[in-house]
């Protein structure tokens, strides 16, 4: 770790960093495709469990034995029904979901042997192969039921809602205050974990289901909105996700060169030309979720010479998982714990831009943190925050909904304490902000919805 007594040098943020050649390779697709013979080879490893635990491990429910003995049998379309039947968006859970902590930990295969069955390799190829072939479609809509619902967020519970209501014979509209639908999923995740624009081709396989209108550049900013959402259609599902981040609280913040980390990953989502966009020699990552293991490998992606990930309390309460910390490790990244930001210090060579970030070092005294005295130094040209989000819209406290802890406090099926309006994903208080548990979220609210309506 570095250590100054003076303030940094002129700082150096500058976008082309390597050649086309080296963004190719370094954005290529983290998990490569199994090939077919691979997948074989892998489905009969699976011991095809009764009450299987993988099955039980998973949000959506997703019968994992099912899907892969049809691998085994060479009937892909077989197994991506299995799949998608249980989560619409299981194309995108395959490629980011923490199957390492949820279906392959309890893995009997992995409990026996200590390797799991490549479950989300498996889910992956059999969405891929369905994805690609000339029949895509595996759903039709019920006959029109004359309901309209709204969802307003068009992320992976909105989304999962919307199709599952579709399917039932409902009329969605989908609202999202970004130019493009996809939430998380298109603005949130690291670009090599989603290649080649997968979120936009998975958007337009849910669409073709057909009775699902979506509604971009639409935000849900006063209480006049939300009453006519809820006068105009017969239910309302919120998944609008985390909109605000948070604060570090600290002097400098405001220092060019310090920004969110979700509004970095965001921005290089959407470039065109990876070459464009700047990053600096010094990067600084504060936090310890996957937010800001996806900021800070980007980061080392782009051409960072060096990369640090700061988090504040010790590796077992890092929320990024054990094996996205090791990729971020096998990528160059220096992971440093018990280090809280003092200040952002202003760099010699321009007062407006950072230099560098002062940390004081932490210790738990009987389950508190305190500092210990120990100051130390990081220097840095660019500085991603990621240290949470919330939901940071006052509509909703204005209309009466409760809310927990930040966020909507729902019963198990999303409903909220509103009549006639549900709430999952991020969104939703209680859950453990994972694409795979907003699916089931907006599966379970939906499902939830259309017995409500059949009532009505």
């Amino acid at each position: 770790m570095s250590q100054t007594n003076s303030r940094p040098a002129l700082p150096d943020v500058r976008p082309g960093r390597l050649n086309a050649g080296e963004y190719a390779r370094q954005f290529a697709d983290a998990s490569p495709r199994l090939t077919p013979a691979q997948a074989a080879l892998e489905a009969e490893r699976c011991l095809y469990c009764f009450d299987a635990p993988c099955t039980t491990a998973c949000p959506t429910s997703i019968d994992v034995p099912s899907f892969i003995r049809r691998i085994g049998d060479g009937n892909l379309r077989g197994a991506a029904h299995a799949i998608l039947d249980a989560n619409p968006l299981g194309g995108m859970c395959a490629r980011v979901c923490p199957t390492e902590n949820l279906c392959e930990a309890v893995c009997v295969r992995n409990t026996q042997e200590g390797q799991p069955v490549a479950i989300g390799r498996l889910q992956r190829h059999a969405v891929d192969a369905l994805m690609e072939s000339a029949r895509p479609q595996l759903f039709t809509r019920a006959a029109a039921t004359g309901k309209k619902v709204a969802v307003v967020g068009a992320g992976p519970a909105g989304l999962a809602c919307a199709h599952t209501l579709a399917r039932l014979g409902h009329d969605m509209v989908v609202f999202d205050a970004r130019a493009k639908a996809g939430g998380l999923n298109e603005y949130g995740l690291a670009s090599y974990k989603t290649p080649d624009g997968f979120a936009q081709r998975e958007l337009q396989w849910l669409l073709v289901i057909g009775g699902i209108e979506v509604r971009t550049g639409w935000a849900l900013q006063t209480l006049d909105q939300l009453d006519a959402l809820r006068r105009d259609f017969d239910a309302l599902f919120l998944g609008m996700g985390l909109a605000s981040t948070h604060q570090l609280g600290v002097p400098g913040e405001t220092l060019g060169g310090v920004q969110d980390a979700v509004d970095f990953i965001a921005a290089l989502r959407q470039a065109e030309d990876l070459a464009t966009l700047p990053v600096g020699r010094r990067v600084v990552v504060i936090g310890g979720g996957m937010t800001a293991v996806d900021a800070a490998v980007q980061s080392r992606m782009l051409g960072a010479e060096s990369v640090h990930i700061v988090y504040r309390r010790g590796v077992e309460a890092m929320s990024a998982s054990t094996a996205e910390q090791e990729w971020a490790q096998t990528h160059g990244v220096t992971i440093h714990h018990w280090l809280a930001p003092l200040d952002i210090v202003a760099s010699s060579g321009d007062s407006r831009h950072v230099g560098a970030v002062r940390f004081a070092r932490q210790a738990l005294v009987d389950g508190k943190l305190v500092a210990t005295g120990e100051v130390e130094t990081l220097e840095a040209d660019m500085v991603l925050k990621a240290i949470g989000q919330q939901l940071g819209n006052p509509v909703l406290a204005q209309a009466g909904l409760a809310l927990a802890g930040g966020r909507i406090a729902t019963d198990a099926d999303g409903k909220t304490s509103l009549p006639g309006v549900w709430a999952g994903g991020d969104c939703r208080a209680g859950g453990l902000d994972l694409t795979v548990e907003a699916v089931a979220h907006g599966k379970q609210s939906a499902l939830a919805i259309h017995a409500h309506l059949g009532a009505a």
